[in-house]
């Protein structure tokens, strides 16, 4: 039987297309033969922006990139600001940059895990999955004061040390998530429609993924052995035992099953080093780059002055030009950073993660149904915060 292909529209305004995407498919009947995702609904710009504001003050912009994972893009972001400057944190300070990171890529697969589950049609692991990311939101307005947009992270350490309360209830929370991730796994490993809806569905060869610039658990799924947290080791990762979870068949399934085992991972990693929390300062020593104390201001007038110069003109940069890739919850996220040694980034590139991923969703859909186009979209878990920037 012939049919005639057509051209339709899927979103941006259909949740399930994730706020803001618009899909333009061309469709043979349920078929998809071929998919162009069009992107620039959000208008950010936090690119040029970030060419207004001193070094510290770009943190803001760079937590709204991936509004779910701010805390790791704070992490990248700083990372190559100290990269080009040269500086080197204190110890305790990159244990905590490390906790809080993996508490974020929990939180994040969390969020993923639930509304990957919606779009296919499993309403309870929503309400299960939440439970779980409620604690970590709420310990994340212990430590910064917000549950979103943190602005915790500084450019040579971090903004405030861990409370006993927290380190407390982040122990608590490793002795009981294993059991949650098992129940979640439960509701869905096993189940008919489950595995209907992704084996098979939106495959992506390991070859095609490499060449598609991918990266994180979209790249993993596909069984190439690459993660930055092991390759290029920053943090204290080199310091704590772990696995790198990969897939085989490069299908939705195994990039849900990739994002499950790393809750394993990162809830093991975070208890490592709070077993291994060292005492020390959580900031660098420089009061040309971080503010003095409120104790050395109140006696010392050359603190006062510093801190009135880093608040009022922020710190300059040698000049040259610096780029740093962290591995965060959606994958590779690498910042290019240009200073002409002001006190100013002179440009700043960013490559998210969310926007490489769409590179290939034509590849991933094309030849699958229409009802596919969800399942995928889900699985490569993109923000378009970071794809608009």
């Amino acid at each position: 039987m012939i049919t005639q292909e057509l051209k339709i529209n899927m979103g941006p305004q259909h949740p399930s297309t994730h706020g803001v995407l618009r899909l333009v498919l061309n469709i043979d009947g349920e078929k998809v033969r071929k998919a162009e995702p069009r992107v620039g609904y959000l208008h950010r710009g936090i690119e040029k922006l970030s060419e207004y504001g001193s070094y510290q003050q770009v943190i803001t912009h760079i937590d709204r990139l991936d509004y779910i994972s701010a805390i790791t893009n704070e992490f990248a972001y700083t990372r190559t600001v100290e990269k080009l400057l040269g500086v080197r944190i204190p110890e305790r300070a990159e244990y905590v940059r490390t906790i809080v990171a993996e508490m974020q890529r929990i939180s994040s697969h969390l969020l993923w895990l639930a509304t990957h589950a919606l779009d296919i049609g499993a309403m309870t692991v929503f309400l299960y999955t939440f439970r779980e990311r409620e604690t970590i939101l709420d310990l994340f307005e212990e430590l910064t004061g917000a549950r979103l947009n943190n602005n915790y992270m500084r450019i040579g350490g971090v903004s405030r040390d861990l409370s006993s309360f927290f380190i407390d209830t982040l122990y608590k929370f490793c002795d009981e998530f294993p059991a949650h991730i098992e129940e979640y796994d439960t509701l869905i490993r096993e189940n008919r429609i489950w595995h209907n809806r992704t084996r098979g569905v939106g495959v992506i060869s390991a070859e095609e993924a490499v060449s598609y610039g991918l990266s994180g658990p979209t790249l993993r799924g596909s069984g190439v052995n690459w993660d930055i947290r092991k390759a290029e080791p920053y943090g204290v990762y080199d310091k704590v035992e772990w696995e790198v979870p990969l897939g085989e068949n490069g299908d939705v399934y195994d990039r849900y099953w990739i994002r499950v085992e790393e809750l394993h991972q990162s809830t093991k990693i975070i208890r490592q080093c709070l077993d291994q929390l060292p005492e020390g300062p959580i900031l660098i020593d420089d009061p040309k780059i971080v503010s003095p104390t409120k104790e050395k201001m109140n006696m010392e007038i050359e603190s006062l002055i510093h801190q009135f110069k880093l608040m009022t003109e922020g710190f300059r940069v040698p000049e040259g030009e610096v780029y740093c890739a962290t591995e965060v919850p959606k994958g590779e996220l690498g910042f290019y950073l240009v200073s002409d040694g002001s006190s100013r980034p002179y440009r700043l590139k960013i490559r998210a993660p969310s926007f490489v991923h769409l590179g290939a969703f034509d590849r991933m859909v094309r030849g699958g149904f229409v009802a596919d186009v969800i399942a995928v979209i889900g699985t490569i878990d993109i923000v378009l915060g970071e794809c608009d920037r």
